[in-house]
C-alpha cells in the first residue's frame, strides 16, 4: 500500500526464528540416525527377510521334515530338494526352515529374559548407594565367575525329565534352555546399565527433574533409562546371537531340543 513502511529484511529472517520446532521424539531421532547408516539399513532388511523366510517358509515350501527317502540320501540341490538331502533323504531347506523357527524364539526369549534381569538389577545398582550397590554387583562378579558350559550341562541333567513330566518335551525344553541361557546373559547387561546410570544420573536434565520434585521411579523411567537404552540394545542383539550359538551346542551335545522336533 502507498505510504506504508516496507519490513526490513532482517526482520523477514528473524520471523520465522519465532516460531516452536516440532519436538522430536528419542525413538524417532534414532530411526532417523539409522536410516542415515546405509550398511545398517541393507542389514535390517537382509534380517527382515530371513525371519519372514522362517516364519511363513514352512506354510508355503510343505515338503515334510521327517519324510525319509532313501532313494534320495544325501542329494545335490534340485528342483524336488531345493537344498538337498542328508544321510536319510530327508530334505534340508524343509528343516532348515523349521529349525530356525526354533533357534529365533529361543534367542529372542533368552536375551528378553537376560536383558531385563540385567536392567533392573543395574537400575537399582545405578540409583542406589551403599551396601544394596556391593551386593548386586558382589553378585554379579558371583555369576561372571562360575564356568557357564559345566554349570548349564548339571542345571539341564538335573531339571530336564521334570520339565518334560510337567509341560511336555516341546515346551519344556524351551523353557530349560531359555532359563538357562538367559540366566548366564544378564551379567554384562547389568554392568553396562549400572556404568550408564552412574554417568546420567548426574546429569543437569536429571538435577532438574529432582529439583522439580520427580520422584525416583520417575526419574529411572522418564529421564535416565530412556538414554541408557542404545547401549542396552546393542548388548541384546549380541546377546540374540550367543544364545543361538549356546543352543546350537546344547543340541550338539545332545542336550537340546531333538532332531525330530
Amino acid at each position: 500500500m502507498a505510504g506504508s513502511t516496507p519490513v526490513s529484511a532482517i526482520a523477514e529472517a528473524a520471523a520465522p526464528l519465532g516460531k516452536a520446532r516440532a519436538s522430536v521424539s528419542p525413538w524417532r531421532e534414532a530411526w532417523r540416525r539409522f536410516k542415515r547408516h546405509r550398511l545398517a539399513d541393507w542389514s535390517l532388511w537382509l534380517l527382515g527377510l530371513l525371519v519372514l523366510a522362517v516364519l511363513i517358509g514352512p506354510l508355503i515350501y510343505k515338503v515334510g521334515i521327517n519324510d525319509v527317502d532313501f532313494k534320495s540320501r544325501l542329494a545335490s540341490p534340485s528342483a524336488a530338494h531345493l537344498f538337498g538331502t542328508d544321510d536319510l533323504g530327508r530334505d534340508l531347506m524343509a528343516r532348515m526352515l523349521y529349525g530356525g523357527r526354533i533357534s529365533l524364539a529361543v534367542g529372542l526369549a533368552a536375551m528378553l529374559m537376560a536383558i531385563t534381569v540385567g536392567v533392573l538389577i543395574g537400575a537399582i545398582a545405578g540409583m542406589a548407594r551403599g551396601w544394596i550397590d556391593v551386593v548386586l554387583m558382589w553378585l554379579t562378579d558371583l555369576f561372571l565367575s562360575l564356568p557357564q558350559l559345566p554349570l548349564l550341562l548339571l542345571l539341564i541333567f538335573l531339571f530336564r525329565e521334570p520339565l518334560k513330566q510337567a509341560f511336555g518335551i516341546e515346551v519344556g525344553i524351551f523353557i530349560l534352555i531359555v532359563m538357562v541361557i538367559g540366566g548366564f546373559r544378564w551379567m554384562p547387561v547389568a554392568r553396562l546399565v549400572r556404568a550408564q546410570f552412574f554417568s546420567l544420573r548426574e546429569k543437569e536434565f536429571v538435577e532438574a527433574a529432582r529439583a522439580l520434585g520427580a520422584s525416583v521411579p520417575r526419574q529411572v523411567v522418564r529421564h535416565i533409562l530412556p538414554n541408557a537404552l542404545g547401549p542396552v540394545i546393542v548388548a541384546g542383539t549380541i546377546d540374540v546371537a550367543a544364545a543361538i550359538i549356546t543352543e546350537s551346542t546344547l543340541s550338539f551335545l545332545g542336550l537340546g531340543f531333538p532332531p525330530d522336533i
